[in-house]
Formats: structure tokens, sequence, C-alpha cells
């Protein structure tokens, strides 16, 4: 089953390396998407793909890389395009 989701992860999650982390995740994943920094200091992603998968990811970036600190992980489902291919670090 595919699923999307949208993520805003909030702590210490910008110039730690955050969004290369969650591209690695989710190419290893298989899913598709983006990651990107926002002006507010939280970190926005989007994940399309097989819900087990999307899962994997979910937990992944709430952990974060060595040297990130996640506060909050703001989960919404949103409507999978069925169309969307890589994942794009903005």
């Amino acid at each position: 089953m595919v699923v999307a989701r949208h993520y805003v992860v909030r702590g210490r999650v910008q110039g730690v390396g955050f969004r290369l982390f969650a591209e690695h995740v989710a190419l290893r994943e298989g899913l598709a998407g983006y990651v990107r920094n926002r002006a507010d200091g939280s970190v926005e992603a989007q994940a399309e793909g097989d819900a087990e998968a999307v899962e994997r990811f979910e937990m992944a970036i709430r952990q974060g890389p060595g040297g990130a600190w996640v506060r909050d992980v703001e989960v919404t489902d949103v409507v999978p395009s069925l169309r969307a291919t890589g994942f794009l670090v903005r």
C-alpha cells in the first residue's frame, strides 16, 4: 500500500547534516519526496512509498543523524501522488 506523509522536524536539525541523512534513508527505502530547511530553523520533508518503508523513514528522522537533537516531529498524512519519483534535497 502506497502512503505519503508530510513532516516538520523541530530541534537542532539544521547545520548537522539532517537533510543528507534524510535523503540517504529515503533512497535506501526507495521513497520519493523531498527534504528542505525552513526559515524558522525546522526541517520539512515529504515521503511517499510503501507504508512500511515510510514508517522506517519516520523512525529514522525522529532520531536524526549524530549531532542532531529532534525535539518534535509534526506528521500529516497526505494524498499520494502515485507519480512521484526520486528524492530531492532542496
